[in-house]
């Protein structure tokens, strides 16, 4: 009984293990907004979705500081800050975002 325990929890906890991505997975370091349709801009938001609301738009270029990063949905977003102005910060689809 108990070695039919002991492997239940065992897979149990490999399945929790991989299952779940890192929140931190490909976050850190400097990116750049990438692929953004010409005249358009990205919107950096105020919380991960879009039904946050609109802090900035950014253009392709943009030099981002990327500190971490979580699945809301389909979606991945990234929480940002300005490579310039590291007080401006707030949420990107990671979609966007190239590292630099």
């Amino acid at each position: 009984m108990r070695r039919a325990f002991t492997g239940a929890l065992a897979a149990v906890m490999a399945v929790a293990l991989f299952a779940v991505p890192p929140a931190r997975a490909g976050s850190g370091g400097l990116h750049e907004v990438a692929g953004v349709d010409d005249g358009d801009m990205l919107k950096m938001r105020a919380g991960p979705g879009t039904g946050y609301r609109i802090l900035l738009g950014l253009p392709n270029g943009t030099a981002l500081r990327l500190h971490e990063c979580q699945q809301t949905g389909s979606t991945r977003w990234c929480l940002v800050s300005l490579r310039h102005a590291r007080g401006v910060r707030g949420y990107v689809s990671a979609g966007y975002l190239r590292r630099r």
